[in-house]
């Protein structure tokens, strides 16, 4: 018998003789982790099994990197794989847990503890606080703030953190309240903004959160974006950047000179409306390219040129831009392809 797919899709794996990170397909099954250079191949270049495997979330084994997770095998040879965002990594280790416990005859995993030896309670639902942290109403209100002459977008205090949790209950005092938010920190929720912030994050301290006013954060999936200054004092405003984002996650994309195709991370930004594309397998801030959307038409499509050539194949469309470039992308699958084409089209009409 076949082992069932649970999930599927693109993820960025790290070389287990060299350091290279490299995008690859990934299929989680009941029995195993399958991961391919190209979807289209009918054969895995490797295989991780699950039986009496350990997941580790968040791995802090890489300091510049995000996001990344750890499969410890029974023989420990441990396997890195990186997602592109935070919804991503979340659905993965949630069905990767849910198989290594099914392979275990239903044995409850104890939770990890978090980076830098700090121990959550098993009721502690970050997710759920997370959430409540979200909510337009009784969150915690993004702002603008200005520090050594730069403008941080959408972001708010270290300080102002452990303040709403206590104010929620959800804490009962500061050094509480600063243990949990570290857990935030360390799993993703929550983004360092700024140099202050980004040192606590990567310092030798316990707490890795800085309870301070002059230490900025970010929610993972906010618009955050920073504007500097010239040397003549005329401000830098990033406009591509100002939206929020509406939806991200890799792509299929073919290129306009040597029309191959390679795997892109791509946020979509409203307000302005923009698709911003990155290579997945680098942190780099800068995209490799931007398309703007407004006024763009985008449609499902079933022939690309020299697709067939690079072992392309379906659930393809493209966008044609107000300046008529055609960009033409592949999404997994017939339903993610659907929802990218909503989204843009949304974005298209309503953003500037």
């Amino acid at each position: 018998m076949e082992p069932e797919r649970i999930r599927e899709g693109y993820l960025v794996k790290k070389g287990t003789l060299l350091n290279s990170w490299k995008a690859v397909w990934v299929v989680l099954c009941d029995d195993g982790v399958e991961f391919y250079k190209k979807k289209t191949d009918d054969s895995p270049k490797g295989m991780i099994p699950l039986n009496g495997a350990k997941l580790t979330s968040p791995c802090q084994d890489f300091s510049k990197r995000q996001l990344v997770f750890k499969v410890t095998t029974a023989k420990n040879q441990d396997h890195y794989f990186q997602a592109t965002h935070l919804e991503e990594r979340e659905a993965w280790i949630k069905d990767i847990k849910r198989a290594i416990t099914c392979l275990q005859g239903g044995r409850k995993f104890a939770r990890k503890s978090t980076r830098k030896s700090i121990r959550l309670p098993d009721t502690v639902n970050l997710s759920e606080i997370y959430v409540l942290m979200r909510d337009p109403d009784s969150g915690i209100k993004e702002m603008r703030l200005e520090k050594e002459k730069k403008m941080y977008n959408h972001c708010f205090p270290g300080s102002t953190v452990v303040d709403w949790l206590m104010a929620q209950e959800k804490a009962r005092n500061r050094p509480e309240g600063l243990m949990l938010a570290t857990g935030l920190l360390n799993e993703g929720f929550l983004q360092p903004a700024g140099e202050l912030s980004k040192s606590g994050a990567e310092g030798g301290t316990e707490s890795v959160l800085l309870d301070q006013p002059d230490a900025f954060y970010y929610f993972a999936d906010s618009g955050f974006f920073c504007e500097g200054y010239s040397s003549d004092e005329d401000v830098l405003i990033k406009e591509e950047f100002r939206g929020s984002i509406i939806k991200q996650g890799c792509l299929l994309k073919q290129g306009h000179r040597r029309k191959n195709w390679k795997v892109r991370k791509f946020i979509l930004r409203d307000d302005p409306a923009y698709l911003h594309y990155f290579d997945p397998t680098k942190n780099d801030e800068d995209p490799l390219g931007s398309i703007h959307l407004r006024g763009c038409i985008v449609t499902a499509v079933e022939y690309v040129p020299d697709a067939k050539r690079y072992d392309v194949d379906g659930n393809l469309f493209e966008i044609i831009t107000s300046d008529e470039v055609h960009y033409y992308l592949q999404a997994a699958a017939p339903d993610e392809r659907k929802d990218w084409i909503k989204a843009i089209q949304t974005v298209s009409k309503t953003g500037k």
